[in-house]
């Protein structure tokens, strides 16, 4: 048990260390190093007037019990100019010490960012197992992470700056009561380890099953229709009744260790207050020590063992703290992981004039059965397209390996950059921002007309969405403003105004009638635009220059035209 403690204390070091490297190397790096600098001056100042705080308070209380009017007067002062400076040099501690934190936390929390979107990280995370809430992990445990660790990297250096002070006062008083401070704080760190060791584990789960919970919340408000609809309530009671219970019962037992760790810490502080009198007292009464050595000797004793006591004090913000470094831990391993994660499905990018699969074979996700056996062939730019199958998982797997989201197979893949080809999945994604911000790529806002934008929507028969959205740069939350019809036409409105080379679209025959999609391919014919349309229901009746018929043992066949001798078979397919 002592090599478990052990280890996780020196895994704790190391990811501490990592990540405040991090920041010093960072573009944040200079002006972190400022605020420090600044910090640690401050501390200095502070243990300062603390330390001469001590002396003019023993002062001030032997004047009074000399009845020294005169003496009690100056001593008054001081007292009042030393609160005064300890007053002004601790609101600026505090406030550089705020300005490092968000410094610190905004530097963390862009690296994190940038890193989970980076190569679709984002969307392997979420098909991964063991990394729950990711998004909990980058808002709160940074900022609790960056908060926690600030607060004890200066606990820390306060507190040596405290012990060195306080020690040399302490031990002129008696010799004695320093030797007291430093085995009751030795004995009450290692009674605080035992009795509190457990609430490490259990602030770990705490963290996910609160954002489990928030998290099954959030779904009921943004599916709520739905949720309506199919008076899936009583389903949804249950669900967040389970995760409550569960919850609540490990939060019921962080309660009670937490209670019986009160139990000692709080009598460990109380006891504080009058050990250094019990000491300190008789030597007044002999007459070796004067009355204000006893204030000030409480004042040196208190303040020493809060230097001595630090994992007694914050051993449930250490627990806590413990938990989130794990966390954001795990969460960086597994983003690096992802990173590190090769697709067999190799895309080559480069080519925009051609969509080609060269011996490409794609097993299920569970590797249960081959989904699409040695495809090979050739899209070209502004050829029309048809891919049939029985089961909606071979064309998912065709769909996801195009966009680099598939992540088992073999073979080659030639397409263009994803700048020049689109994919359009079965439920549309719009989202939350401006209509512009839907409709225009990213940096080609300027290039992008007002009247180009209304142009295509009337193409569309969309124009209406323009006064919905209460004009192109409103922002809207669109799952409630728009149908899934109305939708789906933005993302196809989408693709005429980005212009890419290729486009593939998922069943979309699952949102729009035949007439509108035959109308949508005209209009992709006519700029020039390859497309595939992977097959549902009224699509396979349209025309198309080829069809990719995917038999049910991964099988596949070429098919040029659509012909009448084969379109019953294509209907039974599709439908």
């Amino acid at each position: 048990m002592f090599s478990e403690q052990t280890q996780l204390i020196r895994t704790t070091w190391k990811r501490f260390v990592s990540v405040l490297r991090m920041l010093v190397k960072s573009e944040q790096g200079p002006k972190a190093i400022a605020f420090a600098t600044t910090l640690v001056i401050l501390m200095f100042a502070i243990n300062g007037l603390n330390v001469i705080n001590s002396y003019v308070g023993r002062d001030f209380m032997s004047a009074v019990e000399e009845r020294k009017m005169d003496a009690f007067r100056y001593q008054a002062l001081l007292y009042v100019g030393v609160f005064l400076a300890s007053t002004v040099v601790v609101v600026f501690y505090r406030f550089t010490e705020e300005r490092l934190g968000i410094l610190w936390r905004e530097q963390l929390t862009r690296k994190l960012t940038e890193a989970y979107l980076k190569d679709r990280t984002y969307y392997q995370l979420d098909s991964a197992s063991g990394v729950a809430n990711p998004d909990q992990r980058i808002s709160d445990d940074i900022r609790a992470f960056t908060t926690t660790t600030l607060s004890f990297i200066l606990l820390i250096i306060n507190g040596t700056m405290t012990a060195i002070s306080f020690s040399a006062v302490l031990w002129r008083i008696s010799p004695l009561l320093f030797g007291v401070a430093v085995v009751y704080a030795l004995c009450g760190t290692v009674f605080t380890i035992v009795l509190g060791k457990p609430l490490i584990g259990l602030n770990y789960n705490q963290l996910d099953m609160e954002a489990d919970f928030r998290s099954d919340l959030i779904h009921v408000r943004e599916n709520s229709e739905s949720i309506a609809l199919s008076h899936r309530e009583g389903r949804f009671k249950a669900r967040l009744s389970k995760r409550l219970d569960a919850l609540t019962a490990n939060f019921s037992r962080l309660i009670r260790i937490n209670r019986n760790l009160g139990f000692f810490t709080n009598g460990y502080n109380y006891f504080i207050q009058i050990i250094p009198a019990l000491f300190i007292a008789p030597l007044f009464i002999w007459g070796e020590k004067e009355f204000g050595v006893i204030t000030q000797s409480t004042m040196a004793f208190a303040t020493l063992l809060g230097a001595f006591s630090l994992i007694v004090t914050q051993f449930q913000s250490i627990s806590a703290f413990t938990a989130v470094t794990a966390r954001l831990h795990s969460l960086n391993e597994a983003i690096e992981k992802a990173n590190q994660t090769i697709l067999c499905a190799t895309s080559v990018e480069g080519d925009s004039s051609r969509v080609a699969y060269q011996n490409v074979s794609l097993p299920s996700a569970d590797g249960s059965a081959v989904l699409i056996s040695n495809l090979n062939f050739e899209m070209q730019r502004g050829s029309r397209w048809l891919a049939i199958a029985r089961d909606d998982a071979q064309k998912q797997a065709l769909f996801r390996a195009t966009a680099g989201v598939w992540e088992c197979g073999g073979g080659q893949i030639i397409r263009p950059s994803l700048e020049q080809i689109l994919f359009l999945p079965e439920r549309p994604y719009l989202p939350p921002g401006t209509l512009r911000d839907i409709l225009v790529r990213s940096g080609m806002e300027a290039a992008t007309k007002d009247n180009e934008i209304i142009a295509i929507l009337s193409k569309l028969k969309i124009q209406d969405v323009v006064s919905q959205a209460k004009g192109l740069d409103t922002d809207q939350d669109w799952d409630d403003l728009l149908s899934i019809g109305e939708q789906h036409l933005l993302t196809v409105a989408r693709i005429f105004l980005a212009k890419p080379a290729f486009v593939f679209l998922d069943r979309p025959g699952s949102a729009l009638p035949k007439s509108q999609i035959s109308q949508i391919l005209d209009m992709l014919s006519e700029q020039g635009i390859g497309v595939m349309v992977l097959s549902k229901n009224g699509e396979s009746r349209l025309r198309y220059d080829s069809i990719l018929e995917i038999k049910a043992d991964g099988s596949w066949e070429i098919r040029v035209g659509n012909h009448n001798d084969f379109n019953s078979e294509l209907q039974d397919l599709t439908c």
